[in-house]
């Protein structure tokens, strides 16, 4: 069976097929602020974004994605925790049933509406692929959404939806600026994790940004009209796509501000 949300396919069933999901460095994870340590070595994020980059949009069944072309560094992120250059691939959400629930990371337990993950490779593999499964193969910005004004930058992306509701859809999105998504402060914590969705691979430095962007109640209501469902199947709306934290079983958060 393939891996879901649903309760037979759910995030504690994943475990059977990837055991990985049971390792040392697994996420999401519960943000304490209290316990992240202040690291004064930790540089600010060098994020660049080219929005000649963009290219599409999809609906793959778990989420929906907009893909950037991986084949030039002119979508990148430097310093922050990590060292060399690591490419855009790739952002998505997770998001819940209700606006009281949804992102994948907490912070003192608190759950916000939605996550963003911007998923960038370490270029010096030699693909996302080669990438994905070493221990500094991937870097994840994570944005936390919390309801608030309508956020016009989102709406760009929202916008799409109709033509992508059912899995499986795709359909051309050109010049839009992911940088356009991010909070106005850079203040992050950073840990090392993993992927949180199958395969669950622990090659992710994690970077999730303290300040969250605006998202309105209608907007977080178009995330849900999305379908789970390929056309022609039992509709099923695309909701709860989020991995609970995981135990953090002795690993270190830092952070940048103090």
């Amino acid at each position: 069976m393939s891996w879901g949300y649903a309760a037979n396919n759910g995030p504690d069933k994943w475990a059977a097929n990837f055991p990985i999901a049971d390792g040392p460095r697994q996420s999401p994870i519960d943000i304490v602020p209290g316990e992240a340590s202040f690291d004064g070595a930790l540089k600010p994020l060098a994020l660049q974004y080219d929005p000649s980059t963009c290219m599409d949009i999809l609906n793959n069944g778990h989420s929906f994605q907009v893909t950037f072309a991986d084949d030039a560094d002119r979508s990148t992120l430097k310093d922050g925790p990590i060292t060399g250059t690591y490419r855009l691939k790739q952002f998505h959400f997770h998001w819940g049933a209700s606006d009281d629930k949804g992102s994948e990371h907490t912070v003192a337990g608190t759950k916000y509406p939605s996550e963003l993950h911007l998923v960038h490779w370490n270029t010096k593999y030699p693909s996302f692929g080669e990438a994905a499964d070493k221990p500094d193969g991937l870097a994840v910005v994570g944005v936390f959404l919390k309801i608030g004004d309508q956020n016009a930058n989102l709406q760009k992306v929202l916008d799409n939806f109709e033509a992508i509701k059912s899995k499986g859809k795709q359909t051309s999105f050109a010049n839009f600026d992911p940088a356009t998504l991010l909070p106005a402060s850079l203040d992050y914590w950073t840990y090392d994790g993993s992927l949180t969705t199958p395969p669950l691979l622990e090659s992710v430095t994690w970077i999730v940004c303290k300040e969250s962007i605006s998202v309105s109640s209608a907007q977080m209501a178009k995330f849900r009209s999305l379908l789970f469902s390929a056309e022609g199947e039992t509709v099923c709306c695309m909701e709860d796509n989020y991995r609970p934290p995981q135990p953090l079983k002795g690993r270190n958060v830092r952070a940048s501000f103090k």
